[in-house]
């Protein structure tokens, strides 16, 4: 039933976005109607080049990923678990939080250059935190009986980690995960379009708009990158289910 409202909804937008185009309330050279837009999809797709620009911000999704989990879940187990170095380095890591990752751009662009390494930098930077965040957050929300019975029966505090702390975290952690996910794949896509890299999704919008003006690509490349981003939080949603179906807690906590 959910696929089916799921379905029934995204139809009912295209039938509007459709007739809306069909009856001239908007110029189509504007906003071209969504048989226009699937047909050339179904063209990129056999477009070596496209698939090109589909791989590189994929691969870099994956990189910046895989570095936001190794970076983010020990920090987040040491200050979940480190009352005194949570609270040293609270105010360093309030202030880096809310600085909007597109904003470093310049900066990492002087630095880093304009490589791949700069959108997977900033992808890394915007998908810390959520993860980061809900590790703290499942670690303070661990019963301290369950610690203090562990530790009066003489289990080591590595066991006590394995045991009891990380099955409790894991679901929080996995939620923070899915979301840092969906951030990082926008970071990537927009560093690409922004910075203008040489490759991925980001630079192919950016030339269909700038050189050809054609929004038909536009919105083709637009559309490609919503589908991606949709596969990538289901396929993480069922895998989570499947993985902490006994917790409860469903979601999780949130950045």
């Amino acid at each position: 039933m959910r696929v089916v409202r799921n379905l029934t909804g995204v139809l009912g937008f295209l039938l509007i976005w459709e007739a809306i185009v069909r009856f001239g309330w908007v110029a189509q050279t504007d906003l071209p109607p969504p048989t226009v837009v699937f047909a050339r999809i179904g063209e990129l797709l056999g477009d070596t080049g496209f698939t090109r620009d589909v791989v590189a911000s994929v691969l870099a999704w994956l990189i910046a990923m895989a570095i936001s989990i190794v970076l983010a879940v020990p920090a987040g187990l040491m200050l979940g678990s480190v009352r005194w170095l949570r609270e040293a380095t609270r105010a360093i890591v309030e202030f880096l939080r809310p600085i909007p990752s597109v904003a470093l751009i310049p900066l990492v662009l002087i630095v880093i250059g304009g490589g791949p390494e700069a959108k997977i930098s900033l992808a890394v930077y915007a998908s810390v935190w959520p993860i980061l965040f809900n590790t703290i957050y499942a670690m303070a929300e661990v019963d301290p009986l369950l610690v203090e019975t562990a530790r009066s029966y003489g289990t080591p505090p590595s066991r006590i980690l394995g045991s009891v702390l990380l099955p409790h975290a894991a679901p929080f952690v996995f939620t923070g995960i899915r979301m840092a996910s969906a951030i990082a794949l926008i970071l990537v896509i927009s560093t690409e379009f922004l910075a203008g890299a040489k490759l991925g999704i980001g630079q192919f919008v950016l030339e269909a708009s700038s050189s050809s003006n054609r929004m038909d690509l536009v919105l083709a490349g637009t559309v490609v990158a919503g589908v991606l981003g949709f596969l990538v939080n289901e396929g993480l949603e069922r895998l989570g289910r499947r993985l902490f179906h006994w917790n409860s807690t469903d979601e999780g906590a949130t950045a």
